[in-house]
């Protein structure tokens, strides 16, 4: 399935080397202030950063094509549609035979034959994130009016690790501005050292991504199946590349004693806070009050030019493949505004399906 929510509902469209990539947007209450420039703000936030991205160089000019009049939405569904224009998919037609390791092709090729589209990924490929960093910029703006702020930074890169616990006013808005998206400028140049040194090496390199939200209304969420942080698992997972999900502490409370682990209680002005945030703002699958902290882990990108071992699946034996074409030796820098965006959808959707904001239709 390409449609995601149930109040709030995206669906995706397009292939990485078809005519282009969209969304329609159903479900988007009237009046919600958004219009060109702040879509295609967050489509520019996802292009690769010179020297440390690929050179694919799409224009990736957003064409609001409905739902949206004099920067407002209208309460129709809204469709948004980026073309393909820097296309080359003739290093793609011989993975139907040789399938890359790493990537999709093989399953796909397996469930859906010959009507699979191979170029660049098709349906696969992280060219599918721009349309859903365009839906994010719609589901940003009505969040706001909500009080809700959503924001994300590379928290490592490879080896390269940011140690420091930082807020959602840290990196708010701040890391666009930095190639690798990194919370500092020292960061940024040892994660830039590190993606480069991998595609020196014809390797690539992983990172995690970690997303803060705040202004949650307690008690966000649907128990027992569609809960807080099983919807946000999902879309995540959703995302090319994602290998793994943590909710504040995440794994590491695995380790801890339940008097390390547990967020004691306190009130602060009025309001009941935690003096910590190990369980990451969710408890039983509900808000709890505190920020919203996620990390999502993505893989070392699959395409490299390094020679690798596969089969050939029309002789019956064994290959070996050196993939060319145009990649990202590291797509966690451009996985940021993304991972914000897969939050900004789910959270529209379930403040819609609460009850916090009013559904259009």
């Amino acid at each position: 399935m390409n449609t995601y929510g149930r109040g709030f509902r995206v669906t995706i469209f397009g292939a990485s080397h078809g005519p282009g990539v969209g969304c329609v947007i159903d479900g988007c209450p009237a009046n919600v202030l958004v219009g060109q420039e702040r879509v295609q703000r967050e489509v520019d936030r996802r292009k690769p950063s010179p020297g440390i991205g690929t050179p694919r160089a799409e224009e990736d000019l957003v064409q609001l094509q409905s739902g949206i009049l004099e920067e407002r939405t209208t309460g129709a569904p809204i469709q948004i549609f980026i073309q393909n224009k820097d296309r080359d998919s003739s290093k793609y037609l011989g993975f139907r035979s040789t399938p890359r390791p790493g990537h999709a092709d093989y399953p796909a090729l397996v469930k859906y034959g010959k009507g699979h589209d191979i170029r660049g990924g098709g349906q696969f490929s992280g060219r599918m994130t721009a349309p859903l960093a365009a839906a994010g910029a719609v589901a940003k703006a009505l969040l706001e009016g909500e009080g809700i702020r959503i924001g994300a930074y590379a928290r490592s890169i490879g080896t390269v690790e940011d140690a420091e616990e930082r807020s959602l006013d840290d990196v708010l808005d701040k890391v666009y501005s930095r190639p690798t998206r990194a919370a500092t400028d020292g960061l940024d140049r040892l994660m830039s050292e590190e993606i480069l040194a991998a595609r020196q090496e014809q390797d690539s390199v992983g990172g995690v991504v970690r997303c803060l939200a705040d202004g949650l209304p307690v008690g966000l969420g649907e128990p027992f199946f569609d809960t807080l942080d099983g919807e946000l698992a999902k879309f995540m997972f959703a995302i090319p590349a994602v290998k793994g999900v943590e909710f504040g502490s995440g794994f590491s409370a695995a380790r801890a004693r339940g008097s390390q682990n547990n967020d004691a209680y306190r009130f602060q002005d009025g309001k009941v806070v935690t003096l910590t945030n190990h369980a990451g703002g969710v408890l039983g699958g509900m808000s709890s009050g505190m920020p919203l902290d996620i990390k999502v882990a993505f893989k070392p990108t699959a395409s490299i030019p390094r020679e690798q071992r596969t089969v050939d699946l029309g002789t019956g034996k064994e290959a070996m493949i050196k993939i060319e074409g145009r990649h990202d030796p590291c797509i966690a820098p451009r996985a940021v505004v993304v991972v914000e965006a897969a939050a900004a959808l789910v959270l529209a959707d379930l403040m819609m399906r609460g009850g916090y904001i009013a559904r259009q239709c």
